[in-house]
């Protein structure tokens, strides 16, 4: 491919979002190392001014503009504060990642977002820095992580809940969400339902009633139960349980259900041919075949064991 062509070509990636420590760094780390096995270049931008211990090599990293302690230490302000001030001095400045990110061009993308949810629900800084992305022929989807822990707690997960539906209609991107750390679940309690209720995000009503079980939550009934029906009438929440320790050889390659991201998606005049290939060598079926549902349109991403209920595995 010429250099002009390829200048011109769409560029792929993930926007990964969520809340402090539900494993953002993690996803991108192991994310990155499994795609670098089967063949692709990824690079993995750092945009928390935050993070201070980058488990993986971060070919653009935010802390060359901004820093957070620098913004904290100056302006005196705080946490909160000083995140929001570094993202509107990145968007003011985007002509430095437009730079950035032209070296690498051809690249899948993974862009380790900081982990204050108001700015995924809120604040429009970092939505209009995903906007310029997208303006520069980015294609992106947005993953949003959630600790699983919040299953355990049904208070917390009508929460999540809530604050998922909101990242999603805020950023305004192709958009899962993703429960992390399945493999610690077992860890913080029994699941009150089964793992499909939380993940299909079935009739709230149960929650609603489990939750009048509390005498606390008995007199916040009418609340939970409007805030249900939110959630219900946008039916748009749902999740994919997640476990990145383990990378297993059953593992095959479903079809994301959201995406724009199209057979061009590897970034490449072949994109058809190295999603096949993507396809191969992770042992999944080929586009077309009944397995991957409506075939080669769309990017494939997330990781499922053959053996049905099992949680998948990346």
């Amino acid at each position: 491919m010429s250099e002009g062509s390829q200048r011109n070509s769409p560029a792929f990636g993930q926007v990964v979002i969520g809340p402090p420590g539900s494993g953002k760094t993690t996803y991108c780390h192991s994310m990155r190392d499994f795609m670098g096995r089967i063949g692709r270049q990824v690079t993995v931008v750092n945009l928390d001014p935050a993070n201070e211990t980058i488990p993986y090599p971060c070919a653009v990293d935010i802390a060359e503009l901004v820093t957070l302690p620098d913004v904290m230490e100056n302006l005196r302000l705080g946490p909160n504060g000083g995140l929001i001030y570094c993202m509107e001095y990145l968007e003011a400045n985007l002509d430095w990642l437009q730079e950035k990110l032209a070296a690498f061009r051809g690249h899948y993308y993974l862009f380790d977002c900081p982990g204050q949810v108001e700015l995924y629900t809120h604040h429009d800084a970092l939505k209009n820095v995903f906007a310029q992305l997208v303006k520069w022929n980015f294609r992106l989807a947005a993953v949003h992580l959630v600790d699983s822990h919040y299953c355990t707690d049904p208070g917390k997960f009508i929460s999540v809940l809530c604050t998922s539906l909101s990242a999603m209609l805020h950023v305004e991107l192709p958009h899962v969400n993703i429960l992390s750390k399945m493999d610690l679940i077992e860890q913080y309690g029994k699941l009150a339902f089964n793992l499909d209720y939380y993940t299909e995000v079935l009739d709230l009503s149960y929650l609603v009633d489990h939750l009048a079980s509390d005498p606390f939550f008995r007199n916040y009934r009418r609340l939970n139960e409007k805030l249900v029906e939110v959630i219900e009438d946008y039916s748009l929440v749902s999740f994919v349980p997640l476990n990145v320790q383990v990378m297993s050889r059953d593992c095959w390659i479903v079809e994301m259900r959201f995406l724009g991201q199209g057979e061009h998606a590897a970034g490449d005049a072949g994109g058809g041919q190295s999603q096949r290939l993507f396809l191969r060598r992770a042992g999944a079926p080929q586009p077309g075949s009944s397995d991957v549902g409506s075939g080669g349109s769309r990017f494939p991403l997330f990781f499922h064991t053959r053996r049905a209920g099992e949680v998948c595995a990346m």
